[in-house]
């Protein structure tokens, strides 16, 4: 299948569907986006750090879009106070991903008792179980497991590899990358007499609420009672471990690497930097940040910012790690003092 050409759209009719006024001449025709450094005829630019302002001189772009207040008249420009958003905004105008027609390839397996909403797109060797409901307009790439009882949404996106295991509910316009688990079971165990592992059942189940995208070979966990759920608008990265009965709040976000232990619960608005880990029952308060590769052992407070392993307030990590290289001069002090103490009280030095 043939991707569609990009659409060519005039600078004032961009500038309309984005909302922001320009200059210069509207009928400049702009077909494409492209970085600031290699941007050629018929690209769409953004700047919005004037430091960078002398490479517009050399632009071969079409257009530019910059904040109200820097000047520039070579090439036509659209105006914005956030030209980083506006620029994002123009790209989905002007590019769109390979998306499949509607229809269900003659290799896929579909249950009888399936539910399959309208312009639903099936590739070839997905399964769909027994009870599965799949909203309208929602892709199943090839190679897609849907186990029974499983609920998808509506304009949903599942890439290939992606198992959804029984039970599990997602909500609309999710996205899931190519290896995702959803519902596998959480990581429970309990030493029995003989000092063998005993597994706890794993009878509930995952809750993805709307607009949630996860990232490549990232796993969910099932709940071992009730529920694990990731609230609406929340992005999660690739390779994140999301375990049992684990809440994420609203549009929070978690880095790639990041594993969160069970029963944790994370506040809306949160960020979690790349490798964190999270303990179990912990709490996250709302606006959380969380710096790379911290560790967090106990609960922390709304719109704090912490970093280290175990965590601190980031003012405290920071007081921390700047008097590290002076540790060694300061443990040699240290032992050129007690030693002349030692001399002053008439004592023999103690060897080092």
């Amino acid at each position: 299948m043939t991707e569609p050409k990009p659409p060519r759209l005039k600078v004032k009719d961009l500038a309309r569907l984005l909302n922001c006024p320009f200059e210069g001449n509207g009928e400049a025709e702009v077909s494409g986006a492209a970085g600031l450094e290699n941007a050629g005829p018929g690209d769409l630019i953004f700047l919005s750090k004037p430091k960078l302002s002398p490479l517009l001189e050399t632009t071969r772009a079409a257009a530019v879009v910059l904040p109200p207040d820097l000047p520039f008249d070579r090439i036509p420009v659209l105006r914005s106070a956030n030209p980083h958003l506006t620029f994002i905004r123009a790209v989905e105008l002007l590019w769109k991903p390979y998306r499949p027609g509607p229809g269900i390839h003659p290799l896929a397996v579909v249950s009888p008792s399936a539910r399959i909403g309208r312009d639903v797109a099936v590739g070839a060797l997905s399964v769909i179980g027994d009870e599965v409901e799949i909203g309208e307009g929602t892709i199943l790439f090839p190679l897609v497991a849907v186990y029974p009882k499983v609920k998808v949404g509506r304009d949903c996106i599942l890439h290939s590899h992606v198992s959804l295991r029984e039970g599990v509910v997602l909500g609309a316009r999710v996205i899931l990358h190519n290896g995702t688990v959803v519902g596998s079971d959480g990581f429970g165990y309990l030493p029995a007499e003989d000092g063998s592992h005993m597994k706890i059942p794993q009878k509930g189940t995952v809750l993805i609420e709307d607009d949630v995208e996860v990232g490549a070979n990232t796993a969910i966990d099932r709940a071992a009672l009730g529920q694990t759920v990731i609230r609406r608008g929340t992005k999660i990265d690739n390779l994140v471990q999301v375990a049992h009965n684990v809440e994420i709040g609203p549009h929070s976000i978690l880095a790639g690497q990041v594993g969160i232990a069970g029963s944790s619960k994370i506040g809306r608005r949160v960020i979690l930097s790349g490798q964190v880990g999270i303990a179990d029952h912990v709490e996250l308060g709302d606006e959380v940040v969380v710096a790379a590769k911290s560790g967090v052992t106990k609960n922390i407070p709304a719109r704090a910012l912490v970093s280290g392993s175990p965590h601190l307030d980031i003012r405290e990590w920071r007081k921390v790690w700047a008097s590290v290289p002076q540790l060694y001069d300061l443990i040699k002090e240290v032992r050129r003092l007690r030693s002349r103490v030692d001399e002053l009280e008439g004592k023999k030095p103690e060897k080092s």
